[in-house]
């Protein structure tokens, strides 16, 4: 077995663990059994113990791989899920309907019972720990909210777990005058989510622009996802409208490892004829530079 040529100014040890990745998108490597062992590695590639040492390094980094100690290298095995970030909704229990004269039943108006659905639907326990702060505004919110940097906003966090493992942190924004008052002031869930709040004020949401971006977490971050070092962050920034002008910017950070953010668009009747993809297209599968 050879290491892949790369270029001249790639070294060996990301060579190998560019070789490596091929092999686990490949299915080579399962998570029921250990990798081979670093002098195996290093038989296979006719190449020294230390760059072994530190392909695997950047594999565990990025969470691809963990240590187990006294057991070996195997692939680390992160559930997949798939959020409806926008599109039909999911079937609602009974509890979770929405006022008549609320917005249509998509992932816009009731994201807390999609949630709970994808959950539900993949057999897993969602566990949500909530609370509520008064802060002063960041410079994009405030932007995004048509208010001065530094305002005081009301900010609904929401830190959600899947079968006791971090899955995302949700933040809803709002307007202090917008919140005054009502029950999006109290540090405790809303029986119907946020939006039956919105409605009874009259600001029901009818539309949503969505930013995406990837970036490394900070600190706290990283504490608390407990991700590889290496993993980044999915951010996904949405502004909410209705027809008088933005309603609240909800940013939802995810772990790139274990989440996928789906988008329905469209006439979307045939769908359900397809089979769902069962996980993500590694880039080296695809054979992406």
């Amino acid at each position: 077995m050879t290491i892949p040529r790369g270029t001249a100014q790639s070294p060996k040890y990301q060579r190998l663990a560019a070789d490596l990745r091929r092999r686990i998108a490949e299915g080579e490597f399962t998570t029921a059994a250990a990798l081979p062992v670093e002098s195996e590695l290093e038989r296979q590639y006719g190449v020294a113990r230390n760059t072994v040492r530190l392909a695997v390094d950047v594999l565990v980094n990025e969470g691809r791989l963990v240590r187990l100690q006294g057991k070996g290298t195997y692939l680390r095995e992160h559930p997949v899920l798939d959020h409806r970030a926008y599109g039909p909704a999911p079937r609602l229990e009974p509890q979770d309907a929405l006022p008549r004269d609320a917005a249509p039943r998509d992932c816009l108006a009731v994201p807390s019972a999609v949630y709970r659905g994808e959950a539900a639907e993949s057999g897993r326990e969602l566990t949500v720990d909530f609370e509520m702060m008064i802060v002063r505004a960041r410079v994009d919110i405030a932007e995004r909210l048509g208010l001065r940097p530094g305002e005081a906003i009301v900010v609904r966090r929401q830190l959600r777990m899947l079968d006791r493992e971090p899955y995302s942190i949700e933040e809803s924004h709002y307007r202090a005058g917008l919140a005054a008052g009502t029950p999006l002031m109290e540090p405790d869930q809303i029986d119907g989510g946020d939006e039956a709040v919105l409605a009874a004020l009259g600001r029901t949401e009818i539309g949503a622009v969505d930013h995406l971006v990837a970036r490394m977490p900070g600190p706290e971050e990283a504490q608390w996802f407990q991700g590889g070092p290496g993993v980044p962050l999915m951010v996904q920034t949405r502004v909410t409208y209705d027809r008088r002008g933005p309603v609240r910017v909800i940013e939802t950070r995810y772990s790139a490892d274990r989440s996928r953010l789906v988008y329905g668009v469209g006439d979307l009747g045939a769908r359900a004829s397809l089979p769902a993809p069962a996980a993500p297209v590694d880039p080296a599968r695809a054979g992406a530079p």
